[in-house]
């Protein structure tokens, strides 16, 4: 982390990431007064998770850190900082005269400093008492402040530290265990919140774009795949107005052949391995660079013979263009939106029909709308890509077991452009101890991902105070039915104890785990006891559930199971038959292999599934 090694009988203490250098006494007092504020607390902080995993704007995250989550553990001073490339930026700033707070806003990320150290080094940073703050940043100005406890947490996602919170409260007081948890979980919350509500932006702009774009005719509308596209938008002109059409896209300041199409098929392969074998010099005056770069047409009204062999680089490059017929050619560049995105090119092969001006006009019109079209099917696999993305940043990375507990999850989306409602997670709690759990939200977009994101770190939370399923699930409808909830959500929660060797299951609306025994047996878990989180207040249950070691669970959403014009019943039998794939030696194979057995890519639904196995 770069901080200086505290020297030997310090009583003041520098942690990072739990790894005491040197341990503060805990101050005296009541222990009944400080259970009641570990308690108040951490209720304060749940309230904050809750608050950053809705916030729609980087101006909300920020007031939410700078003044709620400060406020929930007594911090007078707190700043949110930001990597920016080779810097780290201060964009939210409380507690210190504007003075001494200017002088903060940018630093080199080089620069020792409790924010910088925790960017570079991705863990947490505590430091309890002055003489603690005063030795790991002697440099600093304004280090000498009292008797203070310092927590600096860093903000982690998809691998990487994009920042971190820096929170000062008056006072050495060593901070709990549980609340330093609690911490290091909002902390999570507050990196996915930046990273959705970047995710969110992307796809609302790339939304915007596409509506904001005119339709295609109704056959270049009909698909929003670009490859699909593409293709028909060579084969409209052929054989009606070409012979053969090819359409070249514009990538990274490159032209690249995405489709080509001929009245005859052999001719195709001519045509692509004359492209691949002796690519057009990048440099030439004519072709479709020089188009694409110059936004002009090219018109070639008649091929000669003399024009191939003036072009032409060996004798196989001859005899294949040649053989191709070549007459007469035409090139237009595909406008859209004041750029050129690529280029269409027809060819005549009979001599009776030599391209003019006017059919270059002819084409140019069909170029603007196969323009559009093109450009829709790039912008929408965009959409679904930061889609995607938004999905990524609210549901774990990885899934990662114990000595214990083999765990695997395999996720797929529906495909659409919008963001579905499944989510999982599953953590280990340690003594052998293993929590798993897995929701739908109904509905999708933005609003979906939000409900997704708070019911998951909702769901950590309260798993991290009290595991027991029918606690966890009371609370989860209590905060629904205390906030409300514009979506149904449904939630399968386990908690597995190898020591105990049993699971305790709690179910609310969502379709019943299966478990395969070590025999090759299969057994269903009970039914959910109740409906969906919130919807009424209600008493939740837990089913206790024998589980040996070799024994495997299988969780997962409805979109896995359900068919139009099925009984629900009939997708439960399909996937009890598959589940005996779960005894792969991988569980991630396992769960893959049920997987594919059993979904159905025309069901437009997302679909997870997740696999909890006891260690030997």
């Amino acid at each position: 982390m770069g901080a200086p090694s505290i020297e030997a009988g310090d009583k003041t203490a520098l942690t990072c990431n739990d790894q005491r250098v040197a341990a503060a006494p805990e101050p005296s007092g009541d222990p009944t007064r400080i259970a009641d504020r570990v308690a108040e607390s951490l209720t304060r902080l749940a309230r904050v998770t809750s608050e950053l995993v809705t916030a729609d704007s980087v101006d909300a995250v920020i007031k939410i850190v700078t003044y709620h989550m400060a406020d929930a553990v007594g911090a007078t001073i707190a700043a949110l900082a930001l990597r920016d490339g080779d810097d780290v930026r201060i964009v939210g700033l409380r507690g210190l005269p504007l003075p001494e707070a200017r002088q903060w806003e940018v630093a080199p990320l080089s620069k020792t400093m409790a924010t910088n150290d925790v960017i570079r080094s991705g863990r947490r940073l505590l430091l309890v008492g002055a003489a603690a703050i005063s030795r790991a940043y002697p440099d600093l100005p304004g280090v000498d402040r009292g008797e203070r406890t310092v927590v600096t947490l860093p903000l982690r996602v998809a691998g990487r530290t994009i920042g971190a919170i820096h929170l000062s409260r008056p006072g050495a007081l060593q901070p709990d265990p549980t609340e330093l948890d609690f911490l290091d979980i909002m902390a999570d919350t507050c990196a996915q919140a930046f990273e959705r509500i970047e995710a969110s932006d992307v796809a609302r702009r790339q939304t915007a774009r596409l509506e904001f774009l005119a339709e295609a005719s109704i056959e270049l509308a009909s698909s929003l795949d670009l490859e699909v596209t593409t293709r028909r938008v060579a084969r409209l002109a052929v054989p009606t107005f070409a012979d053969w059409c090819a359409i070249d896209i514009v990538r990274d300041g490159r032209v690249h052949r995405l489709a080509v199409a001929h009245i005859d098929p052999k001719k195709v392969e001519l045509a692509v391995a004359l492209q691949e074998r002796w690519p057009p010099d990048p440099d030439s005056p004519t072709g479709a660079r020089a188009v694409a770069l110059s936004g002009r047409p090219e018109l070639l009204h008649e091929i000669t013979d003399e024009m191939l062999v003036a072009g032409s680089r060996d004798p196989e490059h001859l005899r294949i263009a040649r053989e191709l017929q070549l007459r007469s050619a035409l090139l237009v560049p595909l406008f859209v939106r004041g750029r050129v995105i690529g280029v269409l090119t027809w060819v005549s092969t009979d001599e009776d029909r030599l391209y003019d001006w006017d059919d270059v006009r002819f084409a140019e019109h069909l170029a603007r709308r196969a323009a559009t079209a093109i450009d829709n099917a790039e912008l929408y696999s965009q959409t679904r890509a930061a889609a995607e993305q938004l999905q990524r940043a609210v549901l774990p990375q990885a899934l990662t077991g114990d000595d214990c507990w083999e765990v695997s999850c395999d996720y797929r989306p529906s495909g659409r452009a919008e963001i579905g409602g499944d989510f999982y997670d599953a953590f280990t709690l340690g003594h052998g101890r293993h929590v798993a759990f897995m929701g739908d939200v109904m509905g999708r977009g933005v609003s979906a991902a939000a409900a997704m994101a708070e019911m998951r770190a909702a769901t950590r939370a309260f798993a991290s105070i009290d595991p027991d399923p029918a606690v966890v699930l009371g609370k989860l409808d209590t905060m629904v039915l205390t906030y409300g909830s514009d979506q149904l959500v449904t939630l399968v929660y386990v908690l597995a104890d190898a020591s105990a060797g049993h699971l305790l299951v709690g179910n609310a609306g969502h379709p019943p785990p299966m478990v395969l025994r070590g025999d090759g047996s299969v057994q269903w878990l009970p039914f959910a006891d109740g409906p969906p989180l919130g919807v009424v207040a209600h008493g939740r249950e837990r089913a206790t559930v024998v589980f040996d070691v070799g024994d495997t669970l299988l969780a997962y959403t409805d979109g896995l199971v359900e068919r139009r014009d099925e009984d629900i019943g009939t997708g439960l039998d399909r996937l009890a038959d598959a589940v005996p794939q779960l005894a792969h030696a991988s569980l991630a194979d396992g769960v893959q292999l049920v997987v594919d057995s059993v979904r159905d890519d025309t069901y437009d639904d997302d679909m997870a599934a997740l696999g909890l196995r006891r260690r030997a």
